[in-house]
């Protein structure tokens, strides 16, 4: 197998290369003005290890994947073109009124109890933008009111007018209808053809969002005709760079599905958070292939630090209606929370309460920390860490970027010293502290909030930040056990390698499948099997047009699921595909029963209230060649061996200790799996620091993983 994934983040741009068994880790710092510089000189450093070059590279591997946060930011900097929205008349003020709530998304806990005061995010399409298109479909259907042609050119001419650059339609009950929305994008290009007004987007909402909700429909649909444009030049970019250097397949795209597919297969919609959730298919995988049982995927690289779970045999947790920023959408996207804690958030004082706050502004990669002595004038985490003696200034990524100690103490001593009365050591001291214990509770909570025990967990800590940070994170908790796994600091991208192609289809639709009033079960089998065949069939061609045999191409069925009219939907999934029997009815309850009862507690189950099918989602996706994860549980402690003589020492300071501690330093390169090591120690390697705490042991595994293990502080 010969693959490259590449998971572009907000500081540093991840390389992964699988080429016959060797496996190669690079990063460099991301080119936010155009990528394939970033990605260029990434894979430049894998082709040197390999001693070939670049453009053999890429004329030999069968696939390259990228992952990618560009939407994210793209979408946090509210950077993005003039939207236009075409609504069903009458229904003007729904994406401004937001279900009067919507300014609640996307805040904390504190900002959600006061939403009085909330401010509301700056809207994606302006209200003048918005126009009602008289037309009518019903719940079932149905058109009520055929599409005023007439009255539509006249609002398409009006939007254009206003300089709309993408034109948006979402109108009622599309997903079971799409007639009107199809025929108003006809009209678009009837009144515009594309030699009169140019390559104008069109975005319809039933295509974007296969559920019914009118608000989440169109935000999902805005949202996505927001990122278009920036993401369709970026990654245009990446895969016109690819082609010129001799790459000939087509370029494959990280889904927040968890799954993959090619660029002309992809909305811009689902590559937001793309980078974080490959981090969460590794670590499934990870647990699946060694065992591992309960995980908590923790991902903390320049910028952020994601958290997703991953319980035992594999199942990862999903949202249907995500918040992105501060917007409902609804699209199914697998569950994980980001916190602005990373190495190069910026700390800065806090009145209040009289100490350091971290976040969630960050330097980037562009100035970056004041100590990569590219322009930055605050003081961000990894200054801190420098000043604290974790980071070797001289070899620092592989000695691609030299550190400037002394700028790091001087922004920290100019920006917080003085406020906070103290030694620059303490303040950095406050900075560490700080940041890991905002990173501590976003676990915590995370955990919790679903009903887990925190030490029921290992914890994985990944991204090029995370084994220097992790111990410090993990003694706020209740959690002994750390893994950081093999590939750390890239982990991400090689969760975008082991990716499978996958695309999600869904209806929404209102099926009783027992009806608790006559006491009957349901009988229309046909409709529910012509639906199943028709999101399979969606799916197949969405994979054969990518060039994917129809006989490799498999099915998971599941359904969206409640008791009565409960607000809280469950889903079950389905072995058998086609219902032909009551038998069959009373499998599918069965395993909703058993779902539900898991999530909420057994007894808990009303079927006296009736059971209905809400929505019904196929995804069609196909297998591909993985990465293989060796054994890497650690060795029983009577067959770990001590290690060689440190290379050298560096006095460090940590958190909760006075003064000054001389520290032993290690290369990760030089020590055998079944080392152990005592903390307080430092382990270096090219991509990322392994931090050892006091109190922690360090064990090493196979194909690069390491423990770190809860112990008695015998510094």
């Amino acid at each position: 197998m010969k693959r490259v994934s590449v998971d572009i983040g907000g500081t540093f741009t991840d390389c992964f290369v699988v080429w016959d068994g060797q496996y190669i880790e690079t990063k460099a710092l991301t080119t936010h003005h155009n990528l394939a510089q970033g990605f260029n000189e990434a894979l430049g450093k894998s082709s040197k290890a390999l001693g070939i070059t670049l453009e053999e590279i890429l004329a030999q591997v069968d696939s390259v994947r990228y992952a990618t946060t560009l939407g994210t930011n793209a979408l946090i900097e509210h950077k993005g073109p003039k939207i236009g929205l075409l609504i069903t008349a009458g229904y003007e003020a729904t994406v401004p009124i937001s279900r009067a709530r919507g300014y609640g998304e996307g805040l904390d806990v504190l900002g959600q109890t006061d939403l009085p005061n909330a401010a509301r995010p700056e809207p994606l399409v302006l209200p003048h933008m918005i126009r009602g298109v008289r037309e009518r479909i019903d719940f079932v259907g149905d058109i009520i009111m055929p599409l005023d042609e007439d009255d539509l050119r006249q609002q398409i001419r009006e939007l254009v007018d206003e300089g709309a650059q993408i034109l948006v339609v979402a109108t009622l009950n599309s997903v079971v209808n799409p007639i009107h929305e199809q025929r108003i994008e006809e009209i678009l290009l009837e009144e515009y053809p594309s030699h009169l007004l140019g390559a104008i987007p069109v975005i319809l909402s039933h295509r974007v969002a296969g559920r019914k909700g009118e608000y989440v429909r169109a935000t999902s649909a805005i949202v996505d005709g927001y990122l278009h444009s920036t993401m369709y030049h970026a990654l245009s970019t990446l895969e016109q760079n690819l082609r010129a250097h001799d790459y000939t397949n087509p370029m494959l795209v990280i889904h927040n599905s968890g799954g993959m597919a090619q660029l002309n297969s992809t909305d811009a919609l689902q590559t937001i958070h793309s980078g974080p959730v490959s981090g969460i298919a590794a670590s499934e995988h990870l647990a699946l292939q060694t065992e591992l049982g309960n995980v908590v995927a923790t991902d903390m690289g320049g910028t952020s630090y994601d958290i997703g779970i991953v319980v035992e045999g594999g199942v990862k947790h999903y949202d249907f209606n995500p918040v992105i920023d501060r917007w409902l959408v609804s699209v199914p996207m697998v569950h994980l929370v980001t916190l602005g804690s990373g190495g190069g958030s910026i700390a800065t004082y806090d009145r209040m309460y009289n100490t350091v706050k971290c976040g969630p502004e960050s330097a980037g990669s562009d100035p970056g920390p004041a100590c990569y002595d590219r322009g930055g004038m605050r003081p961000t985490t990894t200054d801190a860490d420098l000043v604290l003696g974790y980071l070797d200034p001289d070899n620092y990524a592989g000695g691609s970027i030299p550190l400037n100690k002394r700028r790091a103490l001087n922004v920290i001593e100019d920006t917080l010293c003085e406020d906070l009365d103290c030694e620059p050591i303490e303040a950095a001291l406050l900075i560490r502290e700080k940041v890991d214990s905002d990173m501590a509770n976003g676990l915590f909570t995370e955990l919790r909030a679903r009903g887990y025990d925190p030490k029921d967990f290992t914890m994985l800590a990944y991204g090029g930040n995370g084994p220097l940070h992790c111990c410090g994170i993990a003694q706020n908790l209740s959690i002994d056990k750390i893994l950081a796994p093999p590939f750390s600091s890239v982990f991400s991208a090689v969760g975008a390698g082991n990716i499978h192609q996958l695309h999600i289809h869904e209806k929404s639709l209102y099926m009783v499948l027992y009806d608790s009033n006559n006491l009957n079960l349901l009988e229309d089998y046909k409709t529910f099997n012509d639906i199943v065949d028709e999101l399979k069939e969606r799916g197949t061609q969405d994979l054969i047009r990518q060039g994917i045999a129809r006989e490799d191409i498999q099915h998971r069925l599941e359904l969206d699921m409640r008791y009565g009219n409960q607000l809280v939907q469950t889903t079950a999934t389905i072995e058998k595909h086609h219902l032909q029997r009551p038998a069959d009815v009373l499998k599918v309850i069965e395993q909703f029963s058993i779902d539900y009862g898991k999530r909420f507690g057994e007894g808990s189950q009303a079927p006296e209230a009736g059971i209905r099918i809400n929505t019904i989602r196929v995804a069609a996706y196909v297998e591909h060649q993985t990465v293989q994860f060796k054994n890497i549980k650690p060795l029983p402690e009577n067959q770990r061996q001590d290690p060689p003589a440190p290379e050298s020492t560096r006095r460090c300071y940590f958190v909760g200790h006075k003064g000054a501690v001389e520290t032993p330093v290690w290369s990760r390169s030089n020590l055998t799996p079944g080392t152990q090591i005592q903390g307080p120690a430092i382990i270096t390697s090219e991509v990322t620091t392994f931090l050892v705490n006091p109190g922690w042991t360090f064990v090493t595994a196979e194909q690069g993983a390491s423990w770190f293990l809860r112990t008695p502080f015998t510094h």
